[in-house]
Order: structure tokens, then sequence, then C-alpha cells
């Protein structure tokens, strides 16, 4: 980092200030490392944050869309995945814990970390015990930016052989609005059926986006409620 003085450039902050005391791009520019022929690791970070819309906006990046940015390759992208998603488990409970879901807000706290920021639409379920108590959570289909198949066969398969007595649909919209489209809402009225009659109650479907979620249970447009 040439036009950085020594006391300034962000692992001698890091020493003197610890963590906390760094800017995003700062935090940006140790995980990537070093910089290109053209521009310093901090100069790399800054057009990586601008180039995603915000900090945030790296939950929705790949390597391919990381690589656009001029000094990052395969290499230095991979490293920021790696770190947005150490970040992101690290506010994800741990398997042991079996939280019990009482309403729409627990479950969207639940599941945004994870599952809110994508850059394809992920479809997935939360299986539940009789008392509400969370058993695993399942990815069912993955989709495109815009779209996924999801076949109730599928759903309840997997919600059979854990012997959930509910399930809470959930997907993203990597468009970062999660209004429910007519086909989420077609969907969820297809999946409510099948799961009475396999016996298995659909008591929400949330839709992520970032830190956004919608939930037809608390908009009204499903007749299940998470007791």
């Amino acid at each position: 980092m040439k036009e950085v003085a020594p006391h300034d450039r962000p692992r001698e902050k890091l020493e003197r200030f610890g963590v906390a005391g760094l800017g995003d791009n700062e935090l940006l520019a140790l995980v990537i490392g070093s910089g290109s022929r053209d521009a310093d690791a901090l100069a790399v970070a800054n057009d990586l944050i601008g180039h995603a819309g915000g900090l945030h906006g790296l939950t929705r990046m790949n390597v391919d869309r990381l690589c656009l940015v001029a000094g990052v390759g395969p290499a230095r992208a991979a490293r920021v995945l790696a770190a947005v998603e150490i970040g992101r488990r690290t506010l994800v409970r741990g398997a042991a814990e079996r939280p019990r879901m009482t309403a729409p807000r627990q479950l969207a706290a639940y599941l945004l970390p994870q599952y809110g920021a994508g850059d394809v639409e992920r479809f997935g379920i939360v299986m539940l015990d009789t008392k509400h108590r969370v058993i695993r959570v399942k990815i069912v289909s993955v989709g495109t930016l815009d779209s996924t198949v999801v076949h109730p066969r599928e759903v309840f398969r997997e919600a059979a052989a854990a012997s959930s007595a509910a399930i809470v649909l959930f997907h993203n919209h990597p468009s970062g609005d999660p209004t429910p489209s007519a086909d989420d809402l077609v969907l969820t009225t297809r999946l409510v059926s099948a799961g009475g009659i396999m016996g298995i109650d659909v008591i929400d479907h949330l839709i992520l986006a970032d830190q956004r979620y919608f939930s037809l249970v608390e908009a009204g447009r499903l007749d299940r409620r998470v007791e």
C-alpha cells in the first residue's frame, strides 16, 4: 500500500485500535491481502464495495461477478466469499440448539442471516416437531435469478423423513424485494393442500430479501398460525 501512510494501513490500525476501529473497506482490504499492479488492496476493496452496491451486497455475489472488478481474480474472490460466509455462519444458531418458533418475526430472525441474501432463488423448509421446535432446515430447490421450481413431493418427502408435525416454507428474492409474486401465492396454496393430505401442517411461508421479510401469516394471506 504505497499511497497510505504506514500508521494508517489497515493491519497497523487493527493492532492500534482493534478490529472495531477499521472501516468496511479496511476490513475488506485485509481479506484481499494485497493489491494489484495498478491499485493497492484498499483501492481494490473500495471498488469491490462500489461494485456490490455496499458491503451487504457482497452476500449476493459469486466468483464470476467479483472477478469483474479490476485486481480481483478467482483466488481473491474466493477469499472474499469465504469471509462473507464465515460472518454469516456466526449469526446462525448452533446445530445442537432446537429453538421453539412462536412467531413469524422469530422465524425470520432465525432464517435471514443464512438464507436472506443470494444471487439465485433458493426454496427451503423449516421442519418442526409437535411443539414447533426446529428439527432441521433443508433447501429443497435452487433456481435462477427470479424463479425456482418446487415440487410438493420433494417438500413432503423431506418433511416426512424427519417426522415433522409442521413445516414453514421459505425462499429468498435476490431482487431485494420480499413482496410475494402471484406464483408464490399459488405455490403456497398447493403446498398447504398437499400438507393437509399428508397430515403435515404448513404454518407459514416467508419470503426473505437481504434483511427484510414478508410473512403470509402476518399479511393475512394464510389461514395457519405459528402457535
